[in-house]
Protein backbone atom coordinates (compact mmCIF):
# COMPACT_ATOMS: atom_id res chain seq x y z
CA UNK A 1 0.00 0.00 0.00
CA UNK A 2 2.32 2.74 -1.28
CA UNK A 3 1.49 6.28 -0.18
CA UNK A 4 3.09 9.57 -1.06
CA UNK A 5 4.63 10.92 2.18
CA UNK A 6 2.85 14.20 1.51
CA UNK A 7 -0.48 12.39 1.83
CA UNK A 8 0.45 10.25 4.82
CA UNK A 9 -0.79 12.64 7.50
CA UNK A 10 -4.23 13.09 5.93
CA UNK A 11 -4.76 9.42 5.24
CA UNK A 12 -3.56 8.42 8.68
CA UNK A 13 -5.99 10.89 10.27
CA UNK A 14 -8.91 9.64 8.19
CA UNK A 15 -8.22 6.02 9.12
CA UNK A 16 -7.80 6.98 12.77
CA UNK A 17 -11.15 8.78 12.82
CA UNK A 18 -12.89 5.78 11.31
CA UNK A 19 -11.33 3.33 13.74
CA UNK A 20 -12.29 5.54 16.69
CA UNK A 21 -15.91 5.33 15.49
CA UNK A 22 -15.78 1.55 15.25
CA UNK A 23 -14.10 0.24 18.37
CA UNK A 24 -17.31 -0.04 20.40
CA UNK A 25 -18.74 -2.29 17.62
CA UNK A 26 -22.20 -0.79 18.13
CA UNK A 27 -22.78 -0.16 14.40
CA UNK A 28 -21.72 -2.41 11.49
CA UNK A 29 -18.44 -1.30 9.95
CA UNK A 30 -19.80 -0.86 6.44
CA UNK A 31 -22.42 1.59 7.71
CA UNK A 32 -19.83 3.59 9.67
CA UNK A 33 -17.58 3.80 6.61
CA UNK A 34 -20.45 4.81 4.32
CA UNK A 35 -21.51 7.60 6.69
CA UNK A 36 -17.93 8.85 7.00
CA UNK A 37 -17.49 9.01 3.23
CA UNK A 38 -20.77 10.92 2.85
CA UNK A 39 -19.66 13.40 5.51
CA UNK A 40 -16.25 13.80 3.81
CA UNK A 41 -17.14 14.11 0.16
CA UNK A 42 -13.83 15.79 -0.62
CA UNK A 43 -12.07 12.42 -0.28
CA UNK A 44 -10.89 11.07 -3.61
CA UNK A 45 -11.26 7.46 -4.71
CA UNK A 46 -7.70 6.61 -3.65
CA UNK A 47 -8.24 8.15 -0.22
CA UNK A 48 -11.45 6.16 0.21
CA UNK A 49 -9.79 2.97 -0.94
CA UNK A 50 -6.91 3.47 1.48
CA UNK A 51 -9.26 4.20 4.39
CA UNK A 52 -11.51 1.21 3.75
CA UNK A 53 -8.60 -1.18 3.21
CA UNK A 54 -6.88 0.02 6.37
CA UNK A 55 -10.00 -0.18 8.53
CA UNK A 56 -10.96 -3.66 7.36
CA UNK A 57 -7.36 -4.80 7.77
CA UNK A 58 -7.34 -3.57 11.36
CA UNK A 59 -10.63 -5.32 12.11
CA UNK A 60 -9.35 -8.60 10.65
CA UNK A 61 -6.11 -8.50 12.66
CA UNK A 62 -7.32 -6.74 15.80
CA UNK A 63 -5.99 -9.17 18.43
CA UNK A 64 -2.59 -9.26 16.74
CA UNK A 65 -2.42 -5.47 16.53
CA UNK A 66 -3.49 -5.06 20.15
CA UNK A 67 -0.65 -7.37 21.16
CA UNK A 68 1.83 -5.41 19.04
CA UNK A 69 0.76 -2.24 20.86
CA UNK A 70 1.28 -4.04 24.15
CA UNK A 71 4.75 -5.21 23.09
CA UNK A 72 5.58 -1.59 22.21
CA UNK A 73 4.29 -0.51 25.65
CA UNK A 74 1.61 1.65 24.06
CA UNK A 75 -2.15 1.74 24.57
CA UNK A 76 -4.20 -0.05 21.87
CA UNK A 77 -6.11 3.10 20.95
CA UNK A 78 -7.19 4.02 17.43
CA UNK A 79 -4.02 5.93 16.51
CA UNK A 80 -1.68 3.18 17.67
CA UNK A 81 -3.74 0.46 16.02
CA UNK A 82 -3.59 2.31 12.71
CA UNK A 83 0.15 2.81 13.12
CA UNK A 84 1.05 -0.81 13.92
CA UNK A 85 -1.20 -2.02 11.10
CA UNK A 86 0.53 0.25 8.58
CA UNK A 87 3.93 -0.77 9.94
CA UNK A 88 3.28 -4.51 10.01
CA UNK A 89 0.95 -5.00 7.02
CA UNK A 90 1.32 -2.04 4.66
CA UNK A 91 5.07 -1.43 4.47
CA UNK A 92 5.16 1.92 6.25
CA UNK A 93 8.28 3.03 8.09
CA UNK A 94 8.90 5.44 10.96
CA UNK A 95 9.40 8.37 8.57
CA UNK A 96 5.81 8.03 7.35
CA UNK A 97 4.56 8.46 10.91
CA UNK A 98 6.50 11.60 11.76
CA UNK A 99 3.63 13.95 10.97
CA UNK A 100 0.86 11.89 12.59
CA UNK A 101 -0.73 11.49 16.03
CA UNK A 102 1.90 8.87 17.03
CA UNK A 103 5.00 10.85 16.07
CA UNK A 104 6.21 11.12 19.68
CA UNK A 105 6.54 7.36 20.06
CA UNK A 106 6.80 6.20 16.46
CA UNK A 107 10.20 4.58 17.05
CA UNK A 108 8.76 2.59 19.97
CA UNK A 109 6.01 1.23 17.69
CA UNK A 110 8.52 0.34 14.99
CA UNK A 111 10.70 -1.47 17.52
CA UNK A 112 7.68 -3.33 18.94
CA UNK A 113 6.65 -4.55 15.51
CA UNK A 114 10.16 -5.59 14.50
CA UNK A 115 11.04 -7.42 17.70
CA UNK A 116 7.69 -9.14 18.34
CA UNK A 117 8.08 -12.83 19.21
CA UNK A 118 4.78 -14.36 18.15
CA UNK A 119 5.71 -17.69 19.70
CA UNK A 120 5.12 -16.07 23.09
CA UNK A 121 1.64 -14.88 22.16
CA UNK A 122 -1.63 -16.48 23.14
CA UNK A 123 -3.21 -18.65 20.39
CA UNK A 124 -6.13 -16.22 20.07
CA UNK A 125 -3.66 -13.37 19.46
CA UNK A 126 -1.83 -15.30 16.75
CA UNK A 127 -5.07 -16.37 15.07
CA UNK A 128 -6.96 -13.08 15.52
CA UNK A 129 -9.92 -14.67 17.25
CA UNK A 130 -11.86 -13.85 20.38
CA UNK A 131 -11.32 -16.21 23.30
CA UNK A 132 -14.89 -17.50 22.94
CA UNK A 133 -14.52 -18.19 19.20
CA UNK A 134 -11.21 -19.94 19.79
CA UNK A 135 -12.81 -22.22 22.37
CA UNK A 136 -15.78 -23.09 20.15
CA UNK A 137 -13.78 -23.65 16.98
CA UNK A 138 -10.95 -25.36 18.84
CA UNK A 139 -13.39 -27.97 20.09
CA UNK A 140 -14.28 -28.79 16.51
CA UNK A 141 -11.04 -28.48 14.52
CA UNK A 142 -7.54 -29.69 15.29
CA UNK A 143 -4.79 -27.12 15.65
CA UNK A 144 -3.61 -27.36 12.04
CA UNK A 145 -7.04 -26.94 10.51
CA UNK A 146 -8.01 -24.24 12.99
CA UNK A 147 -4.96 -22.26 11.88
CA UNK A 148 -5.93 -22.69 8.22
CA UNK A 149 -9.51 -21.63 8.94
CA UNK A 150 -8.46 -18.57 10.94
CA UNK A 151 -6.05 -17.47 8.21
CA UNK A 152 -8.75 -17.87 5.56
CA UNK A 153 -11.18 -15.82 7.65
CA UNK A 154 -8.59 -13.04 7.78
CA UNK A 155 -8.41 -12.75 3.99
CA UNK A 156 -10.71 -10.56 1.88
CA UNK A 157 -13.46 -12.52 0.17
CA UNK A 158 -13.75 -12.67 -3.63
CA UNK A 159 -16.82 -11.32 -5.40
CA UNK A 160 -19.23 -14.11 -6.32
CA UNK A 161 -22.12 -13.56 -8.70
CA UNK A 162 -25.14 -15.68 -9.51
CA UNK A 163 -26.27 -15.65 -13.11
CA UNK A 164 -30.01 -15.37 -13.70
CA UNK A 165 -30.11 -18.60 -15.69
CA UNK A 166 -33.84 -18.30 -16.28
CA UNK A 167 -33.04 -15.61 -18.83
CA UNK A 168 -29.32 -15.91 -19.58
CA UNK A 169 -26.58 -18.50 -20.09
CA UNK A 170 -23.70 -18.40 -17.66
CA UNK A 171 -21.08 -18.64 -20.40
CA UNK A 172 -22.63 -15.73 -22.29
CA UNK A 173 -22.67 -13.51 -19.21
CA UNK A 174 -19.08 -14.44 -18.38
CA UNK A 175 -17.99 -13.55 -21.92
CA UNK A 176 -19.82 -10.20 -21.79
CA UNK A 177 -18.25 -9.26 -18.45
CA UNK A 178 -14.78 -10.21 -19.63
CA UNK A 179 -15.24 -8.20 -22.83
CA UNK A 180 -16.10 -5.20 -20.64
CA UNK A 181 -12.89 -5.66 -18.62
CA UNK A 182 -14.29 -7.62 -15.66
CA UNK A 183 -12.30 -10.83 -15.57
CA UNK A 184 -14.21 -13.65 -13.89
CA UNK A 185 -14.12 -17.43 -13.67
CA UNK A 186 -16.76 -20.10 -13.23
CA UNK A 187 -17.38 -20.97 -9.59
CA UNK A 188 -16.05 -24.49 -8.91
CA UNK A 189 -19.21 -25.87 -7.31
CA UNK A 190 -22.28 -23.81 -8.16
CA UNK A 191 -23.49 -24.26 -11.76
CA UNK A 192 -24.99 -20.76 -11.50
CA UNK A 193 -21.99 -18.76 -10.37
CA UNK A 194 -19.14 -16.57 -11.54
CA UNK A 195 -16.24 -15.40 -9.38
CA UNK A 196 -14.16 -12.26 -9.61
CA UNK A 197 -10.96 -12.14 -7.55
CA UNK A 198 -10.84 -8.34 -7.47
CA UNK A 199 -13.52 -6.04 -6.16
CA UNK A 200 -14.86 -3.64 -8.74
CA UNK A 201 -17.85 -1.47 -9.65
CA UNK A 202 -20.08 -4.29 -10.86
CA UNK A 203 -23.21 -2.36 -9.88
CA UNK A 204 -22.57 -0.08 -12.84
CA UNK A 205 -22.34 -2.85 -15.43
CA UNK A 206 -25.06 -3.50 -17.96
CA UNK A 207 -25.19 -7.11 -16.74
CA UNK A 208 -26.12 -5.99 -13.23
CA UNK A 209 -28.54 -3.27 -14.32
CA UNK A 210 -30.35 -5.71 -16.62
CA UNK A 211 -30.72 -8.36 -13.91
CA UNK A 212 -28.34 -10.83 -15.53
CA UNK A 213 -26.31 -11.15 -12.31
CA UNK A 214 -26.80 -10.76 -8.57
CA UNK A 215 -24.00 -10.59 -6.01
CA UNK A 216 -24.27 -13.82 -3.99
CA UNK A 217 -21.64 -16.04 -2.38
CA UNK A 218 -21.26 -19.46 -3.95
CA UNK A 219 -22.16 -21.17 -0.69
CA UNK A 220 -25.41 -19.24 -0.52
CA UNK A 221 -26.20 -20.33 -4.07
CA UNK A 222 -25.80 -23.99 -3.11
CA UNK A 223 -28.19 -23.56 -0.19
CA UNK A 224 -30.82 -22.24 -2.57
CA UNK A 225 -30.31 -25.21 -4.87
CA UNK A 226 -31.08 -27.62 -2.01
CA UNK A 227 -34.78 -26.78 -2.40
CA UNK A 228 -34.66 -28.27 -5.92
CA UNK A 229 -37.26 -25.70 -6.92
CA UNK A 230 -39.34 -26.56 -9.95
CA UNK A 231 -41.83 -24.60 -12.08
CA UNK A 232 -45.31 -24.07 -10.65
CA UNK A 233 -44.35 -25.04 -7.10
CA UNK A 234 -44.97 -23.01 -3.96
CA UNK A 235 -41.86 -22.37 -1.90
CA UNK A 236 -41.40 -20.21 1.18
CA UNK A 237 -38.21 -18.32 1.96
CA UNK A 238 -38.98 -17.98 5.66
CA UNK A 239 -36.18 -15.54 6.55
CA UNK A 240 -35.86 -13.83 3.19
CA UNK A 241 -33.81 -10.76 4.16
CA UNK A 242 -33.06 -8.75 1.03
CA UNK A 243 -34.07 -11.63 -1.20
CA UNK A 244 -30.93 -13.27 -2.59
CA UNK A 245 -32.19 -16.82 -2.19
CA UNK A 246 -35.77 -15.90 -3.12
CA UNK A 247 -34.45 -14.60 -6.43
CA UNK A 248 -32.57 -17.85 -7.00
CA UNK A 249 -35.70 -19.86 -6.27
CA UNK A 250 -37.71 -17.68 -8.63
CA UNK A 251 -35.22 -18.26 -11.44
CA UNK A 252 -35.16 -22.02 -10.84
CA UNK A 253 -38.97 -21.99 -11.05
CA UNK A 254 -38.79 -20.08 -14.36
CA UNK A 255 -40.85 -17.25 -12.86
CA UNK A 256 -43.86 -19.53 -12.33
CA UNK A 257 -45.61 -20.72 -9.19
CA UNK A 258 -45.12 -18.73 -5.99
CA UNK A 259 -42.11 -17.82 -3.90
CA UNK A 260 -43.31 -16.54 -0.52
CA UNK A 261 -40.66 -14.18 0.84
CA UNK A 262 -41.17 -13.68 4.60
CA UNK A 263 -39.20 -11.54 7.01
CA UNK A 264 -39.65 -9.56 10.21
CA UNK A 265 -37.76 -6.57 8.78
CA UNK A 266 -39.86 -4.32 6.58
CA UNK A 267 -36.71 -2.43 5.57
CA UNK A 268 -34.97 -5.53 4.23
CA UNK A 269 -38.08 -6.58 2.35
CA UNK A 270 -38.39 -3.11 0.85
CA UNK A 271 -34.78 -3.31 -0.31
CA UNK A 272 -35.73 -6.46 -2.21
CA UNK A 273 -38.11 -4.68 -4.58
CA UNK A 274 -35.52 -3.11 -6.93
CA UNK A 275 -33.84 -6.52 -7.21
CA UNK A 276 -37.12 -8.17 -8.18
CA UNK A 277 -37.68 -5.57 -10.87
CA UNK A 278 -34.18 -5.99 -12.34
CA UNK A 279 -34.52 -9.77 -12.44
CA UNK A 280 -38.04 -9.74 -13.85
CA UNK A 281 -39.18 -11.91 -10.94
CA UNK A 282 -42.97 -11.67 -10.92
CA UNK A 283 -43.70 -14.78 -8.86
CA UNK A 284 -42.27 -13.53 -5.54
CA UNK A 285 -44.87 -12.52 -2.95
CA UNK A 286 -43.51 -10.38 -0.11
CA UNK A 287 -44.93 -11.03 3.36
CA UNK A 288 -43.90 -8.85 6.29
CA UNK A 289 -44.46 -10.81 9.50
CA UNK A 290 -44.31 -9.72 13.14
CA UNK A 291 -42.53 -12.90 14.25
CA UNK A 292 -42.37 -16.59 13.39
CA UNK A 293 -45.88 -17.13 14.79
CA UNK A 294 -47.57 -14.31 12.86
CA UNK A 295 -51.24 -15.12 12.17
CA UNK A 296 -50.73 -14.30 8.48
CA UNK A 297 -48.79 -17.54 8.13
CA UNK A 298 -51.77 -19.70 9.04
CA UNK A 299 -53.30 -19.44 5.56
CA UNK A 300 -50.14 -21.11 4.20
CA UNK A 301 -50.21 -24.07 6.58
CA UNK A 302 -49.11 -27.35 4.93
CA UNK A 303 -49.16 -25.73 1.48
CA UNK A 304 -45.49 -25.41 0.50
CA UNK A 305 -43.45 -27.86 -1.55
CA UNK A 306 -40.37 -26.56 0.24
CA UNK A 307 -39.55 -24.10 3.00
CA UNK A 308 -36.09 -22.57 3.26
CA UNK A 309 -35.07 -21.31 6.71
CA UNK A 310 -31.90 -19.23 6.49
CA UNK A 311 -31.99 -18.52 10.20
CA UNK A 312 -30.62 -15.49 12.05
CA UNK A 313 -27.25 -16.51 13.46
CA UNK A 314 -23.88 -15.34 14.73
CA UNK A 315 -22.67 -14.66 11.18
CA UNK A 316 -19.33 -16.26 12.01
CA UNK A 317 -19.14 -17.74 8.51
CA UNK A 318 -19.07 -14.23 7.02
CA UNK A 319 -16.11 -12.88 8.98
CA UNK A 320 -14.13 -12.47 5.75
CA UNK A 321 -16.66 -9.84 4.68
CA UNK A 322 -17.70 -8.55 8.10
CA UNK A 323 -14.63 -8.77 10.34
CA UNK A 324 -16.14 -6.45 12.92
CA UNK A 325 -18.59 -9.24 13.78
CA UNK A 326 -15.71 -11.25 15.25
CA UNK A 327 -15.50 -8.88 18.17
CA UNK A 328 -19.15 -8.44 19.12
CA UNK A 329 -20.58 -10.13 22.19
CA UNK A 330 -22.98 -12.84 20.97
CA UNK A 331 -25.26 -15.01 23.09
CA UNK A 332 -25.04 -18.33 21.27
CA UNK A 333 -27.50 -20.05 23.62
CA UNK A 334 -30.09 -17.33 23.00
CA UNK A 335 -29.56 -17.59 19.26
CA UNK A 336 -30.01 -21.36 19.42
CA UNK A 337 -33.36 -20.94 21.14
CA UNK A 338 -34.49 -18.46 18.48
CA UNK A 339 -33.33 -20.73 15.66
CA UNK A 340 -35.22 -23.64 17.18
CA UNK A 341 -38.42 -21.60 17.46
CA UNK A 342 -38.16 -20.39 13.88
CA UNK A 343 -37.50 -23.86 12.49
CA UNK A 344 -40.47 -25.34 14.34
CA UNK A 345 -42.76 -22.55 13.17
CA UNK A 346 -41.58 -22.87 9.55
CA UNK A 347 -42.25 -26.59 9.62
CA UNK A 348 -45.98 -25.89 9.78
CA UNK A 349 -45.89 -24.59 6.19
CA UNK A 350 -44.44 -27.79 4.70
CA UNK A 351 -46.97 -30.04 3.02
CA UNK A 352 -46.75 -33.85 3.31
CA UNK A 353 -43.92 -35.03 1.11
CA UNK A 354 -42.39 -31.56 1.12
CA UNK A 355 -38.93 -30.42 2.08
CA UNK A 356 -37.58 -28.25 4.91
CA UNK A 357 -34.10 -26.75 4.56
CA UNK A 358 -32.41 -25.30 7.63
CA UNK A 359 -29.38 -23.10 6.96
CA UNK A 360 -27.06 -20.63 8.67
CA UNK A 361 -23.90 -18.71 7.86
CA UNK A 362 -22.38 -19.90 11.15
CA UNK A 363 -19.33 -22.02 11.94
CA UNK A 364 -20.60 -23.06 15.37
CA UNK A 365 -22.16 -26.48 15.96
CA UNK A 366 -24.53 -25.06 18.58
CA UNK A 367 -26.31 -23.13 15.82
CA UNK A 368 -26.11 -25.88 13.24
CA UNK A 369 -26.03 -29.62 13.94
CA UNK A 370 -27.39 -29.20 17.47
CA UNK A 371 -30.50 -27.35 16.24
CA UNK A 372 -31.17 -29.96 13.54
CA UNK A 373 -30.68 -32.91 15.87
CA UNK A 374 -33.05 -31.40 18.43
CA UNK A 375 -35.66 -30.81 15.74
CA UNK A 376 -35.42 -34.36 14.40
CA UNK A 377 -35.78 -35.80 17.89
CA UNK A 378 -39.11 -34.00 18.27
CA UNK A 379 -40.37 -34.43 14.69
CA UNK A 380 -40.22 -38.11 13.68
CA UNK A 381 -42.16 -37.30 10.49
CA UNK A 382 -38.96 -35.76 9.09
CA UNK A 383 -35.94 -37.60 7.75
CA UNK A 384 -32.51 -36.19 7.00
CA UNK A 385 -31.66 -36.31 3.28
CA UNK A 386 -27.91 -36.29 2.50
CA UNK A 387 -27.21 -32.89 1.00
CA UNK A 388 -24.56 -34.30 -1.32
CA UNK A 389 -27.16 -36.46 -3.04
CA UNK A 390 -29.36 -33.43 -3.65
CA UNK A 391 -26.47 -31.35 -4.93
CA UNK A 392 -25.34 -34.09 -7.30
CA UNK A 393 -28.81 -34.07 -8.82
CA UNK A 394 -28.42 -30.30 -9.29
CA UNK A 395 -25.20 -30.75 -11.24
CA UNK A 396 -22.80 -29.76 -8.46
CA UNK A 397 -19.38 -31.45 -8.87
CA UNK A 398 -17.51 -33.05 -5.96
CA UNK A 399 -20.61 -32.79 -3.80
CA UNK A 400 -19.28 -35.40 -1.35
CA UNK A 401 -16.56 -32.94 -0.32
CA UNK A 402 -19.17 -30.40 0.78
CA UNK A 403 -20.87 -32.38 3.55
CA UNK A 404 -20.02 -33.68 7.01
CA UNK A 405 -20.24 -37.31 8.08
CA UNK A 406 -24.00 -37.04 8.63
CA UNK A 407 -24.64 -35.61 5.16
CA UNK A 408 -25.21 -32.02 6.25
CA UNK A 409 -23.76 -29.28 4.05
CA UNK A 410 -20.73 -27.61 5.60
CA UNK A 411 -18.83 -25.16 3.43
CA UNK A 412 -15.71 -23.55 4.87
CA UNK A 413 -13.46 -20.74 3.61
CA UNK A 414 -10.22 -22.69 3.88
CA UNK A 415 -11.62 -25.81 2.21
CA UNK A 416 -13.98 -24.46 -0.41
CA UNK A 417 -13.16 -20.79 -0.90
CA UNK A 418 -16.66 -19.71 0.13
CA UNK A 419 -18.11 -18.11 3.22
CA UNK A 420 -18.88 -20.51 6.04
CA UNK A 421 -22.30 -22.06 5.44
CA UNK A 422 -24.28 -24.89 6.99
CA UNK A 423 -27.47 -26.54 5.74
CA UNK A 424 -29.54 -29.64 6.42
CA UNK A 425 -32.21 -31.05 4.11
CA UNK A 426 -35.20 -32.53 5.94
CA UNK A 427 -37.91 -34.46 4.08
CA UNK A 428 -41.43 -34.73 5.46
CA UNK A 429 -43.17 -38.08 5.04
CA UNK A 430 -46.10 -38.08 2.66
Amino acid sequence: MTVNPAHARTRFRQAQELVESLLDFAVPADQVIERYFKANRQMGSKDRGFAAETVYGILRHLRELQRLCQDAEQAPDAANLVAVYLLSKAGWGARMLQDTAVRAHAEDLVRGVRTANREDWLPAERLNLSDDALDRLGARFDATELTSLARALNQPAPVDMRVNTWRHKRADVQAALQAAGYDCNLTPYSPLGLRRAQRGPLFGTREFRDGQIEIQDEGSQLIGLLAQARPRQKIADFCAGAGGKALLLSAEMRNTGVVLACDVSARRLQNMRPRLKRAGADNIRILHIRDERDAQLQKHTASCDAVLVDAPCSGSGTWRRNPDMKWRDINIAELGELQTRILRAAEMLVKPGGRLIYATCSLFEEENQAVVESFLNDHPQYQLVPANQVLEQCGVPEADSLVDAAGMLQMLPHRHGTDGFFAAVLQKTG
